[in-house]
């Protein structure tokens, strides 16, 4: 599906699924929305990729804490090109190939609350559309060898898992990292960390994703189906020492084993919590143990500058697990519902 022609000048509309805020994928709606021309420091992208996060997967299902009156487009993650810049834009030209940063307002420096009102697909609308404007500090141009699908994968689930392991665990050549599972956060963070030399360890359910995470340069696999009690695996092959930091991904189920599974002084950082957020958290073993536990919420646009640039450097691909097209919406977020996928799940809107 081809995006509509729109005069930089006129307000045109554009097809976009939307959330009411719940209670199913099923209530999403596909109808037009109004896109406005580019103003002073605007720009307008024509959206070519759009990647789902299990984020995307709460804010439909009404399960995501947000203050929004209205129907709202769905996702964060968006890759495109621009079609036309507003006045004083020094950044961009039509023709450059961009993705727009999650918190559009978040630039640099630590994460402060007010940024969360510049949200893509939560506070405000999102990405789910032939055409969105975007300010000109929440885009970023994509790397030159990437496709508009993988260059849609970045802005959260590779971001965070950068700003997990780079600026904030500042992983080094030799570390050992343990990673949760084979969804988009954790690919990436096997990318990122084995960039970086260190040694991977990673978590699933299926042999079969282990197997495909090995051929990623994963260096040890557990199925956590067989071993229930994988925090004593992963004692086990780190002599009984522990990794240097986990990307904590699961939530209440997971994060006693992650704590029991990391070093002395070592570091858990807190991504995702995709078995709820309720549970009971060993604060003794905190102290006893010395260690540093730390929330990251993606990263701001100088994040995602420096990550692009590695990406760049090293000719990473992101790992895209399927791509539907954009009447398949629905299909998509029932597929990542599903659990089933390695990687990224992405929507083309031109498919």
């Amino acid at each position: 599906m081809s995006a509509p022609h729109l005069s930089p000048s006129a307000v045109q509309r554009a097809k976009a699924f939307r959330t009411p805020g719940g209670p199913s994928i099923d209530d999403l709606t596909f109808d037009d929305v109004e896109v406005q021309p580019p103003g002073p420091g605007q720009v307008s992208v024509a959206i070519k990729a759009v990647s789902l996060n299990f984020r995307d997967l709460a804010v439909v299902t009404g399960r995501y804490p947000r203050r929004v009156s209205g129907p709202t487009v769905i996702a964060s993650d968006g890759c495109g090109e621009v079609v036309s810049v507003g006045d004083a834009v020094t950044a961009f030209k039509p023709g450059d190939r961009v993705a727009g940063s999650f918190f559009q307002t978040w630039i640099t420096g630590p994460f402060a609350r007010e940024y969360g009102s510049s949200a893509l697909g939560g506070a405000i609308d999102g990405v789910l559309t032939q055409q969105r404007v975007f300010d000109q500090a929440g885009l970023l141009r994509v790397p030159e060898h990437l496709s508009y699908e993988e260059g849609a994968t970045l802005p959260c689930a590779g971001l965070t898992a950068w700003n997990a392991l780079v600026p904030t665990a500042h992983v080094e050549a030799g570390d050992t990292v343990l990673l949760l599972g084979t969804g988009g956060v954790s690919i990436f963070g096997l990318q990122f960390a084995k960039l970086h030399g260190a040694r991977v360890i990673i978590t699933s359910s299926s042999d079969e994703k282990l197997e495909r995470a090995r051929a990623l340069g994963a260096d040890e696999t557990i199925n956590y189906k067989k071993n229930p009690e994988w925090e004593k695996e992963v004692l086990r092959l780190t002599g009984s020492n522990g990794v240097d930091m986990v990307l904590e991904v699961g939530g209440a189920e997971t994060f006693p084993r992650s704590m029991s599974s990391v070093r002395a002084s070592g570091q858990i950082v807190v991504i995702g919590v995709l078995s709820g957020v309720a549970g009971t958290v060993p604060l003794g073993l905190i102290g006893l143990q010395t260690l540093s536990v730390r929330g990251v919420y993606v990263g701001s646009v100088a994040m995602f500058e420096d990550m692009n640039r590695a990406i760049a450097l090293h000719k990473l691909r992101p790992v895209i697990d399927r791509v539907f097209s954009f009447e398949e919406t629905r299909e998509a977020l029932r597929y990542l519902q599903s659990a089933r996928h390695f990687g990224k799940v992405v929507i083309s809107i031109e498919k």
